[in-house]
């Protein structure tokens, strides 16, 4: 929820209040991205974030309730565009074999969660045992992820590619590789080439539905 002081309506500096407005809220994205980030959830506070994007406390609640949704913005966020950028590349590799498929959104993925490793850190790390609400919302966005990878091994399976069997349990377990494997790439600097971290990914998950268990 948000808006609960409205700010004014009138014009003021050549700009609408609701251009006023739009443009703190997006102060206040940014400084949430640099501060959860990188100094992380626990140790910044709701004044941290308002110096770091020239904004009141007064502004802060009028977008937000708490730390909790600017954090829960954030990783919705990451989520929608990763999940676009999967379900973009994916559909453009619709008449590609099931390697290419793969390969084509996972390395969507990849780019879009971990280029920046201050995302990487929200999305996989930060936004964990925060509290009951966001964890919540953390495993909702897990079950929408599980339900797209379990819909893309059902289309394989009626290729004639993948093994037809349950995949719910294989998913899940796929989620946590990818993200674990994601964050240690971005955490480490990106040491590691990012085709290489593509390929091992591809890989796990190829070998996840066209192997006999």
């Amino acid at each position: 929820m948000t808006g609960r002081n409205p700010a004014p309506r009138r014009s003021y500096g050549g700009r609408t209040a609701e251009e006023r407005r739009a443009e703190r809220r997006g102060r206040l994205l940014a400084a949430g991205l640099e501060l959860f980030g990188t100094r992380g959830y626990a140790a910044t506070s709701i004044e941290r974030l308002c110096a770091t994007a020239s904004v009141s406390t007064r502004n802060f609640y009028e977008e937000f309730s708490g730390r909790e949704e600017l954090l829960a913005a954030l990783h919705r966020d990451i989520n929608e565009r990763a999940a676009q950028a999967l379900a973009a590349a994916y559909a453009e590799a619709a008449d590609a074999d099931l390697p290419a498929r793969v390969e084509r959104a996972v390395r969507a993925f990849v780019t879009v969660t971990a280029s920046d490793p201050r995302w990487a850190r929200i999305a996989f790390v930060e936004v964990i045992g925060v509290s009951a609400g966001l964890e919540r919302h953390r495993l909702s966005w897990r079950a929408r992820w599980e339900e797209s990878l379990v819909a893309m091994a059902r289309e394989a399976v009626e290729r004639g590619e993948a093994i037809d069997r349950d995949y719910r349990l294989t998913m899940i377990a796929v989620i946590g590789a990818v993200n674990n494997l994601v964050h240690h790439w971005s955490a480490r600097d990106q040491d590691i080439p990012l085709d290489d971290i593509t390929a091992e990914l591809a890989h796990l998950i190829l070998a996840a539905v066209t192997m006999p268990r």
